[in-house]
């Protein structure tokens, strides 16, 4: 009978916000540096303090003002990667925002350049890999949107692949930012968009209509309508499913009750991810752990997961296939026990 394999599970990671990656410890440090105050930010355990989606969203842009510096981001995303490195991760997409990086009075050529510094260090480290996709935030309006984009493709950065949109889905149709989608296409991006969190199924349909993606961010309220299920197993599309914030936002109230497993099941391409881990008192690793735990799921199963990232993800080719060999050897280990 052969061993059980005791390394990490290989995993990837599509959708997590770098702001909301932020470690509570590193948050009070770069506070207590600028004089920031965070009074009520944090609960009597040290976590985050947030009750509901608008004091989430109050606490998130609270801990982003604390990063002031190239080197403040290069600190975060650092260890942010090594972390989920540890966890058995090999690749990872941070979802930057370029408005919180001016909000803090950055500029986007700084901003990105800092975030880009800690994942140099990191794959120095761990060999994990790691790319950027700027987002536009929806409630602010199809401008600045547009202007996002143009940052993006005035100072072009080798890690920066992608493009997305956030912010609150119930805000702004699709149709609104179809024109930033197609400078953000045209420009060789990657592009995603929330959609199918807290707005229905039809949000998923109006971001495939309008911003012709080939990945949305959540979705998982798709499975209320099996027409657009059978859309997104026939044209492929990839969903960036956040069990543990979906839970911890209270969209439902068990993950025995959460729609991934029946999305799966279904042929949905589906993807694991923490969204804003330490506010979700979430990681990666817990992310897959706990839906294969859960729904049963085998090491097999969990591969397959690492493999549909890897396939979808905003990288060239060759950094693509070099993750993809690296993988295949986990999927030959568990093929043989």
């Amino acid at each position: 009978m052969a061993e059980p394999d005791a390394r990490p599970l290989p995993k990837a990671e599509l959708h997590v916000h770098i702001e909301g990656a932020a470690p509570p410890d590193l948050v009070r440090r770069l506070a207590e540096r600028y004089q920031v105050d965070v009074a009520g930010l944090f609960d009597d355990s040290g976590g985050y303090r947030w009750e509901d989606f608008a004091s989430f969203l109050s606490a998130y842009d609270r801990a982003s003002r604390v990063f002031r510096t190239p080197q403040d981001y290069a600190e975060l995303s650092e260890s942010y990667l090594c972390g989920i490195a540890a966890e058995g991760a090999i690749y990872a997409e941070l979802t930057i925002s370029p408005d919180h990086a001016a909000g803090a009075g950055l500029s986007y050529r700084d901003y990105v350049a800092g975030l880009a510094e800690g994942i140099e260090r990191a794959r120095a480290a761990t060999g994990i890999e790691a790319r950027m996709i700027a987002i536009g935030v929806r409630h602010f309006g199809a401008r600045a949107v547009e202007q996002a984009v143009r940052q993006v493709t005035s100072a072009p950065h080798p890690l920066v692949t992608g493009f997305g949109l956030a912010g609150d889905e119930r805000e702004g149709h699709p149709a609104n930012f179809a024109r930033a989608f197609r400078m953000a296409g045209e420009a060789g991006l990657g592009l995603t968009a929330h959609a199918g969190e807290f707005a229905g199924p039809e949000s998923v349909t109006a971001a495939l209509d309008f911003l012709q993606v080939k990945r949305i961010g959540h979705g998982v309220r798709a499975i209320q309508d099996r027409a657009v299920v059978e859309r997104l197993v026939r044209e492929k599309i990839v969903l960036e499913v956040c069990p543990g914030s979906n839970l911890a936002l209270g969209l439902y109230g068990a993950l025995r009750f959460h729609p991934v497993n029946l999305l799966r099941r279904a042929g949905c391409r589906i993807t694991l991810n923490s969204d804003d881990p330490p506010f979700f008192a979430t990681s990666l690793g817990r992310e897959y752990a706990s839906c294969a735990e859960t729904f049963g799921w085998s090491r097999v199963d969990q591969l397959k997961l690492t493999r549909t990232a890897l396939e979808a993800a905003f990288c060239d080719p060759r950094t693509r296939n070099g993750l993809l060999a690296r993988l295949a050897e986990a999927e030959a280990a568990a093929g043989r026990r």
